[in-house]
């Protein structure tokens, strides 16, 4: 990946040379007479901008290569296909949504911070520049500041990176940061209808995946940048970069605001690191249905046309109220998530939980009780049948215990 500054004439001799090479992404000409070196410039879509102020120049590469990060952040996305069970990929997009509810729902401790950095210190040991930011993010952190901590090019990004693979673990950690941006992103919600664009690079495999699902809804798992500025959004879709198995694609999302239901979308220039982009953003697990999937008659882009859904006006809502109201309306705790994930047949990370929620209880607390069994039925689901034992002879001797206590 090369970013080059050139003088104009130097630019004038090379840049038709060099265009063509697949390591260099961008051209800047840095140079004293703008409008001389636009006529050549023109010619080449890597020159990204004709320039005559150091000032304009580091600020419009910051600028790109936060555009750059985006096209090449890699997507997960989930589809619901209208018709069939909620079983398979179905199962899996309900599951997302209500997990992302669950987690954010879930009020976070001192133990939970702790224990993020704690794991970030040891994945940036070493490097000087992340460890500042984790000091900062543990002294100073503000939830007024979360917008502002994302869009910095710092571990903040992690968090997408969380986010796509799923690492539930990891997103249960990042929750209250992941809460006080949606909480900022309600505060600035968008008031019109708008139209927003994001060029991205996917595979060919996730396009066709995409068209053969036209006028079906689909999700997506990490938050998702975007900019109403549609030449912004192209801007690095035409550059080469020797991969045959990517696509160019442009996402074009329509987003009403009077549909937004639980997840906001925002305009966050003003609390950006970047206020000069018109970046929109939208909550992980925003739900979309997709219109259509053609390619440009002009260039080999594709178009990918999306309108944003709410959770009111699509197949899925009796299903998500349903498993929502499963999960309790008022109180969500450890047990809530723990019975969820094992309802995902995630048991490991159920069983985490639950013994969590039991090093936070008093040895006498009636909820053992209920924990003990959960554990007892995540160790049956798993085979391990004398530990599904030892939990229920645990639950039992708690419950007679109790039964004492109340009758004294």
């Amino acid at each position: 990946r090369i970013v080059m500054i050139t003088s104009g004439s130097l630019g004038q001799e090379i840049v038709s040379s060099i265009h063509k090479l697949r390591q260099v992404i961008s051209i800047y000409v840095y140079c004293v007479d703008k409008q001389r070196h636009k006529l050549w410039a023109n010619k080449f879509p890597k020159v990204k901008a004709i320039i005559t102020q150091v000032d304009e120049l580091i600020s419009c590469i910051k600028v790109d290569h936060n555009i750059l990060k985006i096209v090449e952040e890699p997507l997960a996305i989930n589809i619901f296909t209208t018709g069939t069970s909620t079983g398979g990929v179905n199962g899996q997009f309900i599951f997302s949504q209500v997990l992302i509810d669950c987690l954010l729902r879930l009020k976070s401790t001192s133990k939970d911070q702790t224990e993020l950095i704690t794991i970030c210190k040891k994945v940036y040991e070493g490097n000087t520049f992340e460890m500042t930011n984790l000091h900062e993010f543990e002294n100073k952190y503000s939830p007024t500041k979360a917008l502002w901590c994302y869009t910095r090019d710092t571990f903040y990004k992690a968090i997408n990176a969380v986010l796509r693979s799923e690492n539930i673990h990891m997103i249960f950690l990042f929750r209250q940061f992941i809460s006080d941006i949606q909480h900022q992103l309600k505060e600035n919600q968008v008031k019109f209808p708008i139209k927003v664009y994001r060029g991205q690079m996917i595979s060919s495999d996730e396009l066709k995946r995409l068209k053969e699902h036209c006028e079906q809804f689909i999700s997506m798992n990490s938050f998702i940048s975007t900019s109403t500025d549609e030449q912004q959004a192209r801007v690095f879709l035409s550059v080469p970069n020797g991969a045959v198995d990517l696509e160019s694609v442009l996402f074009e999302i329509e987003a009403d605001p009077s549909t937004v239901t639980t997840k906001p979308f925002a305009d966050i220039s003003q609390h950006s690191e970047y206020p000069g982009e018109s970046e929109i953003l939208f909550m992980p697990g925003s739900i979309f249905r997709l219109e259509s999937v053609m390619q440009s008659s002009e260039n080999s882009i594709w178009i990918v046309r999306m309108k944003l859904c709410s959770d009111d006006d699509h197949h899925l809502k009796k299903v998500l109220t349903h498993m929502k109201q499963q999960l309790g309306n008022e109180h969500t705790n450890l047990q809530t998530l723990g019975r969820l994930l094992s309802d995902m047949s995630k048991f490991d990370l159920a069983e985490r939980y639950f013994v969590r929620l039991l090093e936070e209880l008093l040895q006498n607390d009636p909820l053992r009780i209920d924990l003990y069994q959960d554990l007892a039925r995540v160790a049956s689901q798993t085979s391990k049948f004398d530990q599904c034992m030892e939990w229920r002879q645990q639950a039992i001797a708690l419950a007679e215990q109790t039964e004492k206590g109340s009758h004294n």
